[in-house]
């Protein structure tokens, strides 16, 4: 199943969630910069969208070995020839508790959008956790880049 490959995910291109500081979810400046995924050297970049948060994929394995590498395999055949460097893949969280969920990530690698929730797990530690469908979810650890 491809989605088991979750960070393959941006990367081609989150199972229990740790409790987190209340400190750091409750601003989502604070889970801004740039983050390492667990698969191909994915690199996401985290930013405050309004008073969310959303991520762009800016580095993977496949990206360094061609930066203009286009979202082939997007299931809207209109968004194709989009260049997955920059591309935004997180988005829509809202704030709930100790996590953001309600939002989604997006899978270049098979072109499907996952319902995702992120729960920091310390300064430098995040857990995404995406779903095709509850209870069909994988849990990722992804670290912040200093």
């Amino acid at each position: 199943m491809h989605f088991l490959k979750l960070t393959t995910l941006a990367l081609g291109s989150s199972a229990a969630i740790v409790a987190a500081s209340p400190v750091l979810a409750a601003d989502p400046g604070a889970l801004a910069g740039s983050w390492r995924t667990p698969a191909k050297h994915g690199v996401v970049e985290i930013e405050r969208c309004g008073g969310s948060i959303c991520g762009k994929l800016v580095s993977s394995e496949n990206i360094l070995k061609n930066p203009e590498l286009k979202d082939i395999n997007n299931k809207d055949a209109s968004k194709r020839d989009r260049r997955l460097k920059g591309l935004q893949i997180l988005g829509g969280f809202k704030q709930d508790g100790n996590a953001w969920s309600g939002g989604t990530i997006y899978n270049p690698e098979d072109g499907g959008t996952y319902k995702a929730t992120i729960t920091p797990a310390g300064a430098d530690t995040l857990k995404l956790k995406g779903c095709i469908v509850w209870p069909l979810c994988k849990t990722q650890t992804w670290t912040r880049i200093k």
